[in-house]
């Protein structure tokens, strides 16, 4: 191992060690619970979104049912009136 290899690895080591004799674990431990809470609320967020979109869908779901329930008895209505016509003046057929 070079002497610049060794020197890096012993400076790395003693920043280390300080930096763990400064770093308090309880800052750590409130650091990272504070970091779940925010991230819980998020999912919470999150969940609550996906249940609002899936209500709206079944409604909008719900009405285009109904719409098409409306547009198929109209579209009937129309071919049986359609019909009618037809077979109640032959001399539509022939012009």
């Amino acid at each position: 191992m070079s002497v610049m290899k060794r020197v890096s690895l012993i400076f790395r080591s003693k920043a280390n060690k300080a930096l763990d004799r400064m770093e308090d674990p309880r800052e750590t431990l409130d650091y990272s619970y504070q970091t779940q809470l925010e991230l819980l609320q998020k999912v919470r967020r999150g969940v609550a979104d996906v249940a609002t979109s899936r209500k709206r869908i079944e409604l909008q779901m719900n009405q285009l049912e109904l719409s098409s329930t409306k547009l198929d008895k109209q579209a009937r209505d129309a071919l049986s009136a359609g019909r009618g016509r037809s077979r109640a003046s032959p001399a539509c057929r022939a012009s």
